[in-house]
């Protein structure tokens, strides 16, 4: 059996030959520009994720969910919210911006017909009017913070410096999560208190049969609030809802939430917050540039009897009619 080692040789040499041939192959994938490609042979990232959409590791933690490195859902919420969010919200926003506009440019602004009549008479008491302004106000606040969180790293991160940009968004944060109890509560007091001035009834079928007074020579008749007033109350309700409790399961992480949960939460919260966004805009141009005299109605919380009686006099007749009752009383 002197041959056995001979054999060994013989097949260790042809192993090695066949290295030696095959290694100058793989070596030499060169790239488009003749260069060496030291990645000719790897699997794409796309397709590796196609095989292993879920990337997972062992821990020793409880916290199970840690162990989750990468997961289908967690690329397609990184698209929409670093693509799909900024065109969206771009698109609502600039686009609301742009109808208000021509509006106002084709309108103009909707003035008292009858002119001032010098005489006032109150429309909303103290009390609505700060629930109303502690909601607008923590409405801003919150906008313009939870922008932030959308377009700051392309808008404003160029402009101030990443120093300044960080130190901005931090504040920012935190007015955002504690404004967010302000906004709730005025949410609450709204809906309790202008809740039955707010419900559908007759006088609204025929405020929208003569549209809604933008039609010339057309009286709308209106109670305490108009059906367009009434679909601003009702959205912003639902949208308050809404943002509220899905902020809150992003103020609270993964308080009985899992990941998805919590990227559910995440794109209900910024789809809804920019609609509502677009929403509050349209009702800030109505009470201020869009309409003469109602932006006292929050501000004094007194309008012009004129104004009373063009946009609301069913509203008006029955407020002097119980005034008139009081007084015989």
């Amino acid at each position: 059996m002197t041959f056995l080692p001979g054999i060994r040789l013989a097949s260790f040499s042809i192993l090695l030959l066949a290295l030696v041939v095959s290694a100058p192959g793989i070596a030499q994938k060169l790239g488009p520009d003749g260069a060496p490609n030291p990645t000719a042979s790897v699997t794409s990232e796309r397709e590796l994720f196609k095989q292993f959409p879920r990337a997972e590791g062992r821990i020793d933690i409880p916290d199970t969910k840690a162990s989750v490195l990468i997961q289908p859902a967690g690329r397609t919420w990184d698209y929409f919210h670093e693509v799909l969010l900024h065109w969206g919200s771009a698109i609502v926003i600039l686009g609301m911006i742009a109808v208000l506009g021509a509006a106002y440019l084709i309108m103009g602004r909707l003035r008292i017909t009858a002119g001032r009549s010098g005489k006032m008479i109150v429309r909303f008491k103290i009390f609505e009017r700060f629930s109303h302004w502690l909601t607008a106000m923590s409405f801003v606040i919150l906008g313009l913070t939870g922008l932030n969180i959308t377009f700051g790293k392309i808008l404003l991160l160029p402009a101030i410096g990443p120093d300044a940009f960080s130190s901005v968004s931090q504040a920012a944060k935190y007015a955002h999560n504690f404004t967010s109890f302000s906004f709730v509560v005025g949410l609450a007091l709204i809906t309790v208190i202008f809740f039955k001035d707010n419900i559908p009834e007759k006088v609204d079928l025929e405020w929208l049969k003569q549209g809604g007074g933008f039609i010339k020579n057309k009286h709308a008749p209106a109670g305490r609030f108009n059906p367009g007033e009434k679909a601003v109350y009702w959205l912003s309700l639902g949208a308050g809802i809404f943002v509220s409790v899905s902020g809150f399961v992003l103020l609270f992480p993964f308080f009985g939430t899992d990941i998805a949960d919590m990227q559910i939460a995440q794109a209900v919260h910024a789809v809804v917050a920019v609609l509502f966004v677009a929403l509050i805009l349209a009702h800030i141009y109505i009470g201020t540039l869009g309409m003469e005299g109602a932006f006292e109605a929050m501000g004094t919380g007194e309008v012009d009897l004129n104004w009373a009686k063009e946009h609301h006099d069913v509203w008006l007749a029955r407020k002097l009619a119980r005034e008139d009752g009081q007084k015989e009383a």
